[in-house]
């Protein structure tokens, strides 16, 4: 079975290093998967978030979404299933074999 790593981000910084962790986890085979919240759907925003395109899979939490006044635009690599809820966060949380915070 392939290892993988969960990410939770509630922050709307360290966009470079998140990109930087998936790249080296996609080198070793680990499958990264992502999930933004609060200040984090921010990054979305970033012209450098379609780097991590097809380096993992990425939900996004869809009340920060509008909390922040935020509409539902193509965001590379998130699909209409990728707006979605905590729930999405705590299934990442068991799936994953590490889990990191930014």
């Amino acid at each position: 079975m392939a290892i993988s790593l969960g990410i939770f981000v509630s922050s709307d910084q360290h966009l470079d290093k998140i990109i930087k962790l998936c790249r080296a986890a996609n080198k070793k085979n680990i499958k990264v998967l992502i999930f933004f919240t609060h200040l984090g759907i921010l990054l979305t925003r970033d012209p450098g978030f379609k780097e991590l395109e097809g380096m993992a899979e990425m939900a996004l939490c869809k009340v920060s979404l509008e909390s922040h006044g935020l509409k539902k635009i193509l965001i590379p690599g998130i699909d209409e299933k990728d707006y979605t809820t905590q729930a999405k966060h705590a299934e990442i949380i068991e799936e994953c074999d590490r889990y990191m915070v930014f």
